[in-house]
């Protein structure tokens, strides 16, 4: 066994494969292999140290990724038995397992984004707080930072006691009593629940040591702090922890993700071994230049080298349009060329930075009757057809998600309306059941009419029916509740504005009916836990002849022939919300690079002179990433667009020899007046960090930057 995995690995990747015991940092730079290795290693720990396969625990981000690496250990001989998943999905197998220690009920829904946004809402209501200035969207941020920091309500109440945090207790709290009145656990309760769980019962965390006694962890710069102390938590025995990533790819700091985990790695475990893996079988030499020399301005990462083994082809380009419309078009007629030109439409991608710059580019392919699809699937679940159809197999699974019990409970339309619901609630709350309980006892509600109770009484005795059947495939009882509820007769009855919603339906049984297949021991609470834990990137059909449109932070862990990225451009990339920090920008930066190092062959970066901006058409400055990829670009001073003393700033002649000393006080056209922070000479390449007034730092090429030195400010 070890020979012939040997003579398909590097000797960077055969030290990480081969290593057994303690702990082990793996450095993978993108297109290095890393999923080889993480697969490869579990294969020999198995052939070759001899552990049990139900002993391993690997653990990666996305299902996609999970699946892909499932199947991959299965190819190499590796027992299904190993635990391979996602970090959510631990999380829920253990808080099912030890839900008695863990305080919930193993029964317990998982809510989603707009679960949540509805119970965020609601909590805010109960509270009597002022929506305008407490807007639910921001609480429910706040919320969920406050439980990736393993931070409860009693740990926020012994804060100090400012306006704000005051009255986010309050919200949090009351957020909490409704998911726990709907037996419900949110996102971030999977993770700080197993964490608390871990951390307080030391007789759990035993089992699960002796259970898992090898952890291997992909992405870990995409770990936050729940995550850490559960990783902690789970090797505290042992310590055969190995984690896998590469500071460089870090994107997600905006959801708690805490890129100090990887940097710190060998802080936590000093006897850890630590393996790069450099060598880069993705991309050809030009793009890995380019990408190397964008990265190279981030301070928080590990030295290293992306080193390529493709032959070099066609340099990067870089392409400059009138604006986004122009942008679009000549994206269009590219993939065109390369279309004819004999490349597969599924080995195209583009790659911006936020949604709604979809619109223009999907108006461009239609244009030229180019095939796409675009990466945003969670949004299928999240048509009203289909969240009805699954609230209904929820509270099969669930009576008490009352979120869920609510949507159905008069959908279609049975005559429940709100005044029964509120008169049986009300019964409830006196008699100390859930909603479901007191609409079983309907009959016994004596502020309810006779149509009332036997409206009531019908729709339960069906649910109760459905109930029964629940232990058959998901894919049968999804398919008899659409039926027997009156939803499949209802959408039909509206003709062909309903026809979209039927097919819709059509495709959730069909897709149920593949997990059913696909699945050991299909279950309807793990139909309904894979469904919950469901992202964009799931839903990515490599197979499909489309061109593909997806935003930055979704390409992660993806790889094409051809890339293109559009709106490299300043506000959008670095974002205007992301620049406020050196380490946010430093974000922003990896962000670009993990989009460049997706492209195998071609890679085309571009920006627009304007773009339509909140209904204004906006002349653009280029990004300053731009300047820092070591290529060159011709960038457009049309003196039309820019007034003279300006377009004289950017003659390079004068620029490059420019030399800039922290605490200088300089002026820019476009930024305005600053303070120099920090110069990196370079000779022609030199760089200039500058802290703007308006609170925006920018590192800028100096030869491009047209800054001004002000004697005063």
């Amino acid at each position: 066994m070890r020979d012939i995995i040997s003579e398909q690995l590097t000797d960077s990747q055969k030290k990480a494969v081969f290593h057994v015991e303690g702990p082990l940092l793996v450095i993978a730079g993108p297109g290095s292999g890393k999923t080889r290795v993480i697969t490869y290693r579990i294969a020999a720990l198995i052939e070759k140290a001899g552990v049990r396969p139900q002993n391993i625990c690997a653990i990666t981000f996305t299902n996609k990724a999970a699946e892909e690496m499932r199947q991959r250990a299965i190819v190499l001989g590796a027992s299904g038995a190993a635990h391979i998943s996602t970090f959510h999905s631990l999380c829920v197998r253990i808080l099912r397992q030890y839900a008695s220690q863990a305080g919930v009920k193993s029964s317990f829904s998982i809510y989603d984004a707009a679960d949540q946004a509805k119970c965020i809402r609601q909590a805010v209501k109960g509270c009597n707080i002022d929506s305008t200035n407490f807007p639910p969207a921001r609480m429910l941020d706040a919320v969920s930072s406050l439980k990736n920091r393993l931070i409860d309500v009693e740990s926020l109440k012994a804060e100090d006691d400012n306006f704000f945090t005051k009255n986010l207790a309050r919200v949090y709290e009351h957020y909490q009593d409704i998911l726990t009145e709907n037996n419900a656990l949110d996102f971030d309760d999977l993770l700080m629940k197993t964490a608390f769980l871990l951390e307080a019962h030391a007789d759990v965390r035993r089992e699960l040591n002796d259970r898992f006694k090898f952890l291997l962890i992909d992405e870990y710069q995409d770990t936050n702090h729940a995550q850490y102390r559960i990783a902690k938590s789970l090797v505290s025995a042992h310590n055969n922890i190995c984690a896998t990533g590469d500071p460089d790819q870090s994107i997600y700091g905006w959801r708690g993700a805490d890129i100090h985990n990887i940097l710190a790695f060998e802080k936590d475990w000093p006897n850890a071994m630590a393996v790069k893996l450099e060598e880069n079988f993705r991309s050809t030499p030009n793009i890995l230049r380019a990408a190397d020399h964008l990265i190279v301005f981030n301070k928080n990462r590990k030295e290293k080298k992306l080193v390529p083994v493709r032959e070099p082809k066609q340099d990067v380009a870089i392409e400059v349009f009138e604006d986004e419309h122009h942008e679009a078009i000549g994206v269009a007629e590219k993939i065109q060329e390369l279309i004819e030109g004999g490349a597969k439409p599924h080995q195209i991608a583009v790659f911006y930075r936020v949604n709604s710059m979809s619109r223009v580019l999907e108006e461009a392919l239609i244009q030229n009757k180019i095939p796409y699809q675009i990466l945003r699937g969670v949004e299928f679940y999240n048509r009203k057809e289909i969240r009805d159809v699954l609230a209904y197999l929820k509270v099969l699974a669930n009576p008490e998600d009352q979120t869920a019990l609510l949507r159905i409970i008069n959908t279609p339309a049975r005559g429940i309306g709100k005044t029964t619901v509120e008169k049986v609630a009300s019964y409830s709350r006196a008699h100390n059941i859930n909603l479901y309980e007191g609409l079983k006892q309907a009959k016994q509600i004596e502020s309810l009419g006779d149509a009332a109770k036997t409206k009531v009484t019908v729709f339960i005795k069906m649910m109760e029916e459905f109930k029964k059947a629940s232990g058959r495939p998901v894919a049968a009882l999804a398919e008899r509740v659409y039926v027997e509820s009156g939803m499949k007769k209802s959408l039909q009855d509206f003709g062909i504005e309903g026809q979209s919603a039927l097919e819709n339906v059509d495709e959730l049984i069909n897709a149920a009916a593949q997990y059913d297949q696909q699945t050991t021991e299909p279950s309807l609470l793990d139909y309904l836990q894979q469904i919950s834990l469901f992202s964009d990137v799931d839903t990515y059909d490599a197979a499909s002849e489309r061109v593909v449109l997806m935003t930055l932070h979704a390409a992660k862990g993806l790889e094409f022939e051809n890339v293109f990225i559009v709106g490299v451009e300043d506000g959008l990339l670095p974002h205007e919300r992301s620049t406020a920090t050196e380490d946010e920008i430093e974000e922003e930066r990896r962000l670009l690079f993990v989009g460049m190092t997706r492209a195998k062959s071609n890679l085309q970066i571009s920006y627009a002179n304007y773009r339509m901006v909140h209904g204004q058409l906006l002349h653009t400055i280029p990004s300053q990433f731009l300047f820092e990829l070591g290529t060159k670009f011709e960038e457009n001073t049309d003196e039309d667009d820019v007034d003279s003393d300006f377009a004289k700033s950017l003659d390079m002649d004068t620029q490059i020899g420019l030399e800039f000393f922290p605490g200088q006080r300089v002026v820019h056209k476009s930024f305005g007046k600053g303070i120099v922070r920090e110069f990196i000479s370079m000779g022609e390449n030199s760089v200039v960090v500058v802290k703007f007034n308006a609170g925006q730092t920018k590192s800028l090429m100096v030869k491009y930057a047209g800054l001004s030195i002000l004697d005063d400010m």
